[in-house]
């Protein structure tokens, strides 16, 4: 019943049903100048075929369902709007001939009448026809491009859940393996920095799901952490955290300070017999960007590292993938030892 009615429910769409009309007013309008006999019957022969043609028109845009290979759909709706304009007109005149009367073809004044009802109502029909084509084009391009932006939009963040389900275990299967070094070398540490990392899982876990993620948040998850690893390393690792005032509410990827500052930790301060210092600091910019910057004075880049690990090549694609373009993650050396890691990202709430 649905598929029945649909052509009919089109058919009396105001805004295509006006427009047919418009153009109608138009040429009534036009041939009423001169137009000799009643203006009724002019009216019937312009109002009508206008009518027949947007109906044909509105049926052949789904009937027939399906079409033969080489022929399209909107040839044959120009045609049935644009061909059905002579045949309601010859309709109309053979419906007014009475008995007595001439044919309205040997009745010259009435043929020319005929004729330029024709050409006018086909030349119109067509031009009418083809507009309400090239607008239903164009919003099928509209809403294409809507639909594609909705798909690209669903598959980044499909991407961007994908990268955040790999660098959880990363994380957590890296700060357990500290907590069960500590524990096989019998550290009196092992008991306090067991608890202290079951309170800071409480409250990180929670997070690492998240799509997105507040700096005040990850400034918070950070200050856990370096505390944690100083009670590791309590004569190794020294730290502090400084942040410009009003850059708490700035969104950013989960655990994008953190990744940087375990970087630090594990490739920078772990492996260097010395230790080594950890400063993270995030300021606001004078272009309207946020710069948040890890510097530690570890071992440094080493060659066999490239100085990029799978927690910072994630980092990277979740940046790619927030912030597109705009967002960019930056290594460099610090002299005499170390490693200096920026990330440079628009400042949105």
């Amino acid at each position: 019943m649905n598929r029945v009615l649909s052509p009919f429910v089109r058919l009396l769409q105001p805004r295509r049903l006006g427009v047919v009309l418009v153009a109608a007013s138009l040429v009534f309008a036009f041939l009423a100048l001169n137009w000799h006999s009643d203006l009724q019957s002019l009216a019937v022969r312009v109002f009508g075929p206008a009518l027949a043609a947007l109906g044909l028109f509105t049926l052949f845009e789904h009937w027939p369902r399906r079409l033969p290979r080489p022929l399209a759909r909107w040839p044959l709706q120009v045609a049935a709007a644009t061909l059905v304009v002579p045949a309601v007109e010859l309709a109309l005149y053979l419906s007014t001939i009475t008995p007595g009367q001439p044919p309205f073809w040997d009745v010259p004044e009435r043929m020319n009448g005929f004729l330029l009802l024709c050409v006018m109502g086909m030349l119109v029909s067509s031009w009418v026809a083809m507009g309400a084509l090239v607008r239903q084009r164009d919003a099928l391009v509209v809403q294409g491009e809507r639909t594609r932006g909705e798909l690209q939009r669903q598959a980044l963040d499909a991407r961007l859940r994908l990268l955040q389900a790999q660098v959880e275990p990363h994380f957590l299967f890296n700060t357990l393996a500290n907590v069960q070094a500590l524990v096989d070398a019998g550290s009196p540490q092992a008991s306090p920095v067991l608890a202290s990392l079951v309170a800071y899982l409480r409250a990180a876990v929670p997070r690492l799901a998240e799509p997105q993620s507040r700096l005040g948040q990850e400034l918070e998850m950070v200050n856990a952490y370096l505390a944690l690893m100083q009670l590791r390393l309590p004569d190794r690792l020294q730290f502090s955290v400084q942040v410009d005032a009003g850059l708490e509410t700035l969104r950013c990827p989960p655990l994008m300070l953190l990744t940087l500052v375990e970087n630090a930790v594990r490739h920078g301060i772990d492996p260097s017999l010395d230790g080594g210092r950890i400063d993270v600091r995030v300021q606001r910019l004078p272009n309207g960007r946020c710069l948040a910057q890890v510097r530690d004075t570890g071992l440094g880049l080493q060659p066999t590292s490239q100085g990029l690990g799978t927690g910072l090549s994630t980092l990277r694609e979740r940046l790619q993938l927030a912030f597109g373009d705009q967002a960019e993650l930056r290594l460099s050396e610090l002299q005499p030892h170390g490693v200096q890691a920026d990330v440079e990202f628009p400042a949105q709430t």
